[in-house]
């Protein structure tokens, strides 16, 4: 029915993070400057006396989660409240997905207090399942409007991911201070008996876990650092794109469709070697995934709200018309590939 976004006001190109830090290493900066990646939305540490950022403790990057969390979440909600004509009284369910935190109690909770919403909101917080978690979200939003016929229900995907940087020169940490921006999104769904919306309807979910790359991914504990961060395989393109195949057919299993009657394709943005490998193994072409590329480009990866970006750009375009079909995938840690059937 609606959807909003919402960035930090700062936004920095790729040569501008690589000055800010120092950053010489010839490894880095190729990861840096091959990422496609123009420009990114990142709250970055304060500066020393020095001019260089501080590192920042453990606690400090959990108070940027919170507090940047809860102000891009209210501003993706109130954006797609706006969008579809609503106010916050009409909100009877809040989920609220993040990877890059954790709070106790979440971010479902701290927004109903923060922004009035109805304390009789249902909530869901899914915390720390990753790049994929938005179809995970998606699910039981869908699910809940679907028991409450005409009541509207909220997922805002919220992650402030340069509250789980780490800073250490290493290949490992600039594989992920490369490409990972921050930004959230929020999608408003109803159950209706006749559509009151160009949006589409959600048809399907479908997931395909891949648990020989559980370690592929992942958000644990650093000894060294005594902070928490990310890591993220070489091979993970490899792994995504070996099962994307099986994952589409999971999801069109049954439907009687196949992947030449899907139009449009929403695809995590989660760097060029994921774009690519998606790419060849479901037989797309570029101009299919264009505005997966597109967001990568503007945003970076925005975690689990990379795709509702790449959702917005569509349908902006206006170009999606009545019985048409789309695929959302979203792949993350476990390693995950989630999938959802749309029609418009």
């Amino acid at each position: 029915m609606g959807l909003g976004t919402a960035n930090p006001a700062t936004s920095y190109s790729q040569e501008d993070i690589l000055r800010i830090f120092g950053i010489k290493d010839p490894r880095v900066t190729s990861l840096f400057l091959n990422s496609h990646i123009d420009r990114r939305h990142l709250h970055l540490p304060p500066l020393d006396p020095d001019g260089s950022p501080r590192v920042e403790t453990q606690g400090e990057l959990l108070l940027k989660h919170r507090t940047d969390g809860i102000e891009l979440a209210a501003q993706a909600l109130q954006s797609c409240l706006k969008d579809m004509g609503a106010d916050l009284g009409e909100v009877g369910y809040l989920c609220c997905v993040t990877s890059t935190g954790m709070l106790t109690p979440g971010f479902s909770a701290l927004l109903i207090k923060e922004l009035g919403l109805p304390v009789t909101c249902g909530r869901l917080d899914v915390v720390g399942m990753g790049c994929n978690a938005g179809l995970n979200g998606l699910n039981p939003t869908a699910a809940w409007a679907s028991s409450n016929p005409g009541r509207l229900a909220v997922m805002i995907c919220v992650e402030a991911c340069s509250a789980a940087y780490v800073f250490d020169g290493t290949l490992r940490t600039a594989v992920v201070n490369g490409l990972f921006g921050d930004g959230a999104a929020a999608v408003g769904v109803i159950a209706a008996d006749s559509p009151a919306a160009e949006g589409p309807a959600v048809l399907k979910f479908s997931s395909r876990i891949i648990p020989d790359a559980v370690e592929a991914m992942r958000y644990d504990w650093d000894e060294v650092h005594g902070k928490f961060s990310f890591f993220i395989d070489r091979d993970v393109p490899y792994v995504v794109g070996a099962h994307a195949e099986e994952a589409v057919a999971n999801l069109l299993r049954g439907t009687g469709l196949r992947r030449s009657d899907i139009t449009h394709w929403i695809v995590h943005s989660g760097g060029k070697k994921v774009i690519d490998a998606v790419k060849i193994n479901l037989g797309l072409a570029s101009y299919d995934l264009r505005h997966t590329s597109s967001v990568l480009r503007d945003y970076g990866n925005l975690s689990s709200g990379s795709f509702l970006f790449s959702y917005q750009r569509l349908m902006a375009e206006e170009v999606a018309r009545p019985g048409d079909y789309g695929v959302l995938m979203t792949m993350g840690p476990g390693s995950t590939i989630e999938t959802a059937l749309v029609q418009w």
